[in-house]
């Protein structure tokens, strides 16, 4: 059933939201580098390899560059148009094509790279990988700033490795054995609202029973 969902609402959004994705594409072809889409091979159900979609808002040399695939406030190597797609979160709206073909879900764990995967605990990435891979989700959620997590931490690796994806896999497989129409709904008004009020802590008084985060993050997520 929540598949029939994501086609219904992936292919609504593309074509209410048309406009947008061809005046944006416009806006990318004429500034930056010139790139529209970015393309990355990312692990999805059952740990098949996908090409997910963005609009392209770094460097194309980006993973090659700095701290790699983890990106950092005020990253030098995200483009001025770049940071207002990300802020507003507008980069990921390609994703709906991999909603509508199949390759991910509106609701789910957030697809990784293979080396951000692996930085899963080995029971987090066998749950993980149960489910499509999802646009937003209860790690999207709790972790929209992540960006910001990183200020002033002298290792962004260790604090990514060590402290945020061992946390980050725990709220993958509270999802992955919490799933359901119910939820899928709830986390899609809940994405909705943390959009437009960031700030916001109702999510934690919705999921009350979720995983606590580490010392690290108390009070930051």
């Amino acid at each position: 059933m929540q598949r029939l969902f994501d086609i219904l609402f992936s292919g609504l959004a593309l074509l209410v939201l048309s406009p947008l994705l061809l005046g944006l594409m416009l806006l990318l072809r004429l500034t930056g580098e010139g790139e529209v889409f970015f393309r990355q091979h990312r692990i999805g159900r059952g740990g098949a390899p996908f090409e997910l979609l963005k609009f392209a808002t770094m460097l194309k040399d980006s993973p090659n560059m700095a701290t790699g695939t983890v990106t950092v406030t005020d990253d030098p190597r995200v483009l001025p148009v770049g940071r207002v797609l990300r802020k507003l979160k507008l980069n990921e709206l390609p994703q709906l094509i991999n909603i509508f073909r199949g390759d991910m879900s509106v609701i789910g764990p957030r697809p990784q790279t293979r080396r951000c995967f692996d930085a899963f605990p080995p029971e987090a990435q066998r749950e993980i990988v149960q489910v499509r891979p999802g646009l937003s989700g209860v790690g999207s959620i709790v972790f929209r700033g992540e960006e910001e997590l990183y200020a002033d931490v002298d290792d962004p690796d260790w604090l990514y490795d060590q402290v945020i994806m061992p946390y980050k896999g725990e709220l993958e497989r509270w999802y992955v054995r919490h799933q359901g129409l119910g939820n899928y709904f709830l986390l899609i008004t809940l994405t909705a609202w943390v959009v437009v009020f960031p700030r916001s802590r109702v999510f934690w008084r919705v999921f009350r029973d979720l995983p606590e985060p580490p010392p690290e993050l108390a009070d930051k997520v």
